[in-house]
């Protein structure tokens, strides 16, 4: 008679449909193994999960373990070492080794135990698998086993319904997946497993190289471990590579560096893999992407990391990944492969796509850190973008652009966004920088260089628009508008960064190509004469640039009227350089008219009106009213936190104004502590050779000198000579009108 075997799930510990409840027959002989441990790793490093995994799995009273992380960070050799050493100790009478890749894997591995233990019959895998469960549950036994099962490499949680070891006081089980899962941690403590800290990097990569009878320089391998972001199977690989080659540290860096060259061919070939790696890096990670793309929201997950893959591995803000430009190249990715327009992808559907990639362990998604709310290992996204056509590539680049555009706020009042979003274009930049110059330069081009110069990296601003100007006329040509617009903002921060004479012979010559290409009325050119005008007072010339903003003024009302922003930039110019021209009263009357009008227009917290308003309580203090400009900083300094923050360049500058005119209207030691803790800051957030912070530490020497600490004024003044502070390039002043 033909007896079919059960094919369905059996719970644990349930044997009364088997027959195996003695002791088996023969006995077997303890220590007993099932399964083979994989080899040591030839450059193994008993690093800190390895002491962290023996100390977890000291306490007995979690049934499991569960060693989780992305691919290629080591979880099978950490694994392996310690049944290695829990074997090799003789702290277990059973060991179980499966590679658990499948839930079939997992019976046929129980089934063979079950064999060798109570004679079961492997012929019939699901009872036999059943039966070695139950004999796995606690019961009184005169001759207790001591016994550890490693389930290595576990794909889906679901594979091991019906199939997890019971608790036992004896018994240990040890998990190693790339999943993270709710439903793992429910039946055991996480063991997360990550990268190598930079010394182990470090040692593993000596050792590696030792293997091959290679000795590198330790500064030019430290700098390698760090390109390949501390992870083991990179390092591993690499050093084949290497060895292979005859390539030394520095060279395989400018080749990793190069992102025209695909990562699979600066690793070895896959029947070369070093320590019976079973994957290259470059591949190691597509069955995790597979998985994650099957998870609902299903079908997201692929395009979703190939977005990710173009920004910033620190982390991407939350917003960018779920606004609209996202959510509409989800839509369209997932109508394509469905063969049919479906339903637009929803927010929350983008954010289960992160879900179901951080699940995989290829992303880590922390909502609690919108800022960085997405990162990702820089391998896995040189991976995926290698995976992309160029065609793909360049539009999941200009997607990610766009994306980037649409979280950028106008007005910059969390600074940590800000610093995050220009890392992620940045990053963008350095990976598919082409892409952005097609058919035009994309917006966030001329966005990025604009929030470093608010941000008061002037130079920073000066060398991305030196860029780009030279990128967008080789590309573009010299008279296509974006380089007019470049060129116009590298004249205004070299202005801005004291360099008047450049700024004025590049605006100057930016003029004449406006007034040719454009006329004389046209916006662009309107505004090359401001900047034009500005730069004369620059280079010391208060009445000429006055004069020359009273002219243009007539112009810009007739051509744009009133409430144009550059009508606005005009008046508030040409009250600048009336006072500084000195005339600080008329300077305070115009900037007074003007500021009713920013108000009208923009509203109290727009950053233009918030900038007259810190110019109007300058000009009061300059026109002879100490008093009135520290009341009017004090109460522009509320309105600047609770906008802008306090970490905002206009607040920092604000908190300057506000320790000056204190100490001209006769507080000397407030306008001291003031400056004290404002150089805190500048430190904090600018370093020590920063201008602003030297500048800072000079109001500091004055203030506590003229406050008759001259203790502490000789104390301020030692720190500013401090060898690489550049002193002498600053000089004492008030934080300034803005």
């Amino acid at each position: 008679m033909h007896v079919h075997a059960d094919r369905g799930s059996l719970a644990v510990g349930r044997a009364d449909h088997v027959t195996y409840h003695a002791a088996p027959h023969g006995a077997v002989s303890w220590p007993h193994q099932v399964g083979v441990i994989p080899r040591r790793a030839s450059a193994f490093q008993d690093r800190a999960s390895a002491w962290q995994l023996r100390d977890a799995t000291a306490d007995a009273a979690t049934a499991a373990r569960i060693l989780d992380g992305t691919g290629g960070v080591g979880k099978t050799q950490l694994a392996a070492d310690h049944a290695r050493h829990a074997w090799e100790n003789g702290e277990v009478d059973l060991l179980i080794w499966v590679t658990a890749a499948s839930r079939q894997a997992v019976i046929e591995a129980y089934a063979q135990a079950a064999a060798d233990i109570l004679h079961a019959d492997p012929a019939y895998p699901e009872r036999a698998s059943a039966a070695f469960l139950a004999w796995l549950e606690p019961k009184p036994a005169p001759q207790p086993v001591r016994w550890l099962i490693v389930l290595d490499d576990v794909a889906d949680p679901g594979d091991l319904r019906g199939l997890w070891p019971p608790a036992h006081s004896l018994g240990r089980t040890l998990i190693t997946t790339r999943r993270r899962d709710a439903t793992l941690t429910a039946h055991g403590r996480r063991v997360p497993v990550g990268l190598f800290t930079p010394a182990e990097s470090l040692t593993y990569l000596q050792q590696a190289l030792t293997v091959y009878g290679r000795s590198d320089n330790a500064a030019d391998l430290a700098a390698l471990t760090e390109a390949l972001g501390h992870l083991p199977l990179a390092l591993s690989q690499a050093a084949a590579y290497l060895a292979d080659t005859h390539l030394d540290a520095t060279h395989y860096r400018v080749r990793l560096a190069d992102h025209a060259r695909q990562l699979a061919d600066l690793l070895p070939e896959s029947e070369a893999l070093p320590d019976d790696q079973p994957t290259t890096v470059a591949a190691a990670w597509s069955l995790s992407l597979e998985r994650a793309d099957q998870l609902r929201p299903a079908g997201l997950a692929r395009p979703m990391l190939q977005l990710s893959a173009m920004l910033d591995a620190n982390g991407v803000p939350l917003q960018v990944l779920i606004g609209e430009p996202v959510l509409t190249h989800l839509t369209a990715q997932r109508s394509d492969g469905a063969g049919q327009t479906l339903p637009a992808v929803s927010e929350e559907e983008a954010t289960g796509a992160l879900r179901a990639l951080h699940r995989l362990s290829l992303i880590d998604h922390t909502p609690d850190e919108p800022h960085q709310a997405v990162r990702a290992h820089q391998l896995i996204q040189r991976a995926i973008r290698d995976s992309l056509i160029p065609e793909d590539r360049d539009h999941v680049a200009r997607t990610a652009a766009d994306a980037l555009i649409a979280a950028w706020p106008e007005v910059e009042r969390d600074t940590n966004l800000a610093r995050a979003l220009r890392a992620n274009a940045t990053a963008l930049l350095a990976r598919a920088e082409d892409a952005l110059y097609q058919p035009d330069a994309h917006g966030l081009l001329h966005r990025l260089g604009q929030s470093l110069g608010e941000a008061g990296q002037s130079s920073a601003a000066i060398k991305h628009f030196q860029h780009l100007t030279d990128t967008i006329t080789h590309r573009l040509g010299r008279d296509h508008p974006h380089a007019l617009a470049a060129r116009g903002n590298l004249a205004h921060w070299r202005g801005e960064a004291g360099d008047s004479a450049g700024a004025s012979a590049a605006s100057a010559a930016l003029l004449e190509d406006c007034l040719r290409l454009l006329g004389a009325d046209h916006p662009e050119t309107l505004g090359t004469r401001i900047n034009l005008a500005a730069c004369r007072g620059q280079a010391g010339d208060p009445d000429g640039a006055a004069a020359a903003f009273g002219a243009l003024l007539e112009d810009l009302l007739r051509v744009l009227g009133p409430d144009h922003p550059h009508t606005l930039a005009a008046r508030g110019n040409l009250a600048h350089w009336r006072g500084e021209a000195g005339d600080p009263a008329g300077a305070a009357q115009l900037t007074a008219a003007l500021l009713e009008d920013r108000l009208r227009l923009l509203g109290a917290d727009h950053p233009e009106t918030l900038g007259t308003r810190i110019n109007l309580a300058a000009w009061r203090g300059e026109a002879g009213d100490p008093d009135g400009a520290a009341a009017a900083n004090a109460a522009l300094l509320e309105d600047l936190l609770r906008v802008l923050g306090p970490d905002h360049p206009r607040t920092l500058a604000t908190r300057g104004n506000l320790a000056h005119w204190r100490g001209e209207a006769g507080d000397l030691a407030g306008a001291a502590q003031l400056t004290a803790a404002l150089l805190e800051d500048r430190l904090r957030l600018l370093g020590p050779h920063h201008l602003e912070t030297l500048i800072t530490r000079m109001n500091l020497v004055s203030w506590r000198g003229k406050a008759g600490d001259l203790a502490g004024a000789d104390t301020a003044f030692a720190a500013l000579l401090q060898p690489g502070d550049a002193a002498s390039s600053a000089r004492v002043r008030c934080q300034g009108k803005d």
